[in-house]
């Protein structure tokens, strides 16, 4: 018994299946922890967000109790209005601007990736058969 688990263990196993083997492991861990780490800085980038948010609120809620208990006026005319709400609505379009940009070019590069695969699976089938070729031409046969 001892001696066969020893031969087991020791049994060669074709070297090309243990990579193919290992590769595949490889990225199907990758796959899974890379969903993960994605969601974990989209959960970090909210979260980041509703503080600074938070902070904000926070500062604005206290400079509106101080005004109101100084008795200090917060009213301005539509020219001051403007001037601070114009240079947000710039910021917002850029940002959305910005935003149409990156989904662009990620969509261009998953298109680039679907594009080299099928031209990796289409490449493959020639040069099987070129590899074919080239190992009966050096082959030597047997009469």
């Amino acid at each position: 018994m001892s001696n066969q688990k020893h031969r087991k263990s020791t049994e060669s196993k074709e070297i090309l299946t243990v990579q193919a083997q290992n590769v595949n492991r490889y990225f199907d861990e990758m796959g899974k922890t890379a969903s993960e780490y994605f969601q974990s800085i989209a959960n970090l980038q909210r979260a980041y967000a509703a503080a600074w948010s938070n902070a904000a609120e926070s500062v604005l809620s206290i400079q509106r109790e101080f005004a109101r208990k100084a008795g200090i006026s917060t009213g301005v005319p539509e020219a001051i209005t403007k001037i601070a709400n114009d240079p947000t609505e710039e910021i917002i379009n850029a940002q959305a601007v910005q935003n149409k940009m990156v989904l662009a070019a990620i969509d261009a590069t998953i298109q680039n990736i679907n594009t080299f695969n099928e031209n990796a699976r289409t490449f493959t089938g020639p040069s099987q058969n070129l590899l074919q070729s080239w190992i009966s031409a050096f082959t030597p046969t047997r009469n």
